[in-house]
């Protein structure tokens, strides 16, 4: 069963997800604003992989 506190996270984690791939495909990608959302990503990973 889904808690809302898992689907939120998913929904973070998708948003995270499209910011990287928009970040990743602009002609200058900023590296440091990339590993900074690739850490968010990797931290909402974590606590859905621990529910």
């Amino acid at each position: 069963m889904q808690t809302t506190h898992q689907t939120a996270l998913e929904t973070k984690h998708a948003a995270l997800d499209r910011r990287i791939a928009e970040e990743s495909h602009r002609p200058l990608p900023d590296a440091v604003a990339l590993a900074n959302l690739k850490k968010q990503k990797l931290k909402l990973k974590e606590e859905l992989t621990s529910l």
